[in-house]
């Protein structure tokens, strides 16, 4: 049985049968050699290239921006206390089993494919006691509906279209310039991630995801991607996760430069930032 053959009966058990007894969802939007583009290794050529392009764009921007940092940091210690910088783990490339120590005597047949946990760096724009003050807001539950309507920006701010509660003054301004996601360029500096690619994901909605979707973890995350310039916040979790998957399977070098260049354009008008 060739690798073709092995790839497509694998897509269509996936359509039928989840771990969690859900069906999978937007794979009709998706060939099954999707799955045998996934173990085909990139070309020497297109994995230089793209470093390469890491490099050079990160350590441009940060060199170009590095005049605005101490204005930033100074803005955000003067807003309201706690650190500058805001760390958090995300979830990068390779699946692998990884324990869930908040849920340790429950099932996590499903919760425990992630990639590879990595730290992501960005200026804070929260309150750094909101765990305290929003306990709502980090349970991270989820309903079908839910996942599939509701716009990104809506679920994390507890379901409501008004403005996230946990994020300060300077925050929003930070966020609707993207400015607090400049840090991310030391994470694509030090290989965590690419330019382009599927944004990293938090360790608890990995739950959420279908057979085809965790294939998104399959590749590196990135900076910007196929799901930020076609709506990014205003997108709901199952369209951010369709057009990851889109991405995964058309990648090349052009594709990326075209995110790239969209990116820029889409930062400058603050469309669907949150």
């Amino acid at each position: 049985m060739g690798p073709m053959t092995t790839a497509k009966k694998f897509a269509a058990r996936a359509i039928h049968t989840e771990g969690d007894g859900r069906q999978g969802r937007f794979i009709t939007d998706f060939p099954s050699n999707l799955l045998v583009d996934q173990f085909r290794a990139d070309g020497t050529a297109y994995k230089a290239a793209r470093r390469s392009l890491d490099l050079v764009v990160s350590t441009l921007v940060l060199l170009v921006c590095s005049p605005l940092v101490p204005l930033i940091c100074l803005l955000i210690k003067l807003d309201s206390p706690g650190p500058v910088l805001f760390r958090h783990v995300r979830i990068g490339i390779n699946r692998r089993r990884c324990r869930l120590p908040h849920d340790e005597g429950r099932d996590r047949s499903r919760e425990d494919l992630f990639g590879r946990p990595f730290t992501l760096y960005k200026f804070r724009t929260m309150y750094s006691n909101a765990p305290e003050l929003f306990p709502d807001l980090y349970r991270y539950t989820y309903s079908e509906a839910e996942l599939s309507r509701l716009p990104i920006k809506a679920l994390v701010s507890n379901k409501q279209t008004s403005e996230d509660p946990r994020v300060t003054r300077i925050g929003r301004w930070l966020r609707r310039t993207s400015l607090d996601e400049l840090p991310n360029f030391i994470n694509v500096l030090r290989g965590d991630m690419h330019l382009v690619g599927p944004r990293p994901d938090i360790r608890e909605n990995i739950r959420y995801y279908s057979t085809l979707q965790l294939h998104k973890l399959d590749v590196k995350p990135g900076l910007t991607g196929l799901a930020q310039i076609q709506g990014r916040g205003n997108l709901s979790f199952q369209q951010t996760n369709d057009y990851d998957l889109k991405y995964v399977e058309q990648r090349s070098l052009l594709l990326d430069l075209k995110i790239l260049l969209k990116t820029i354009a889409i930062t400058v008008k603050a469309t669907g930032a949150y």
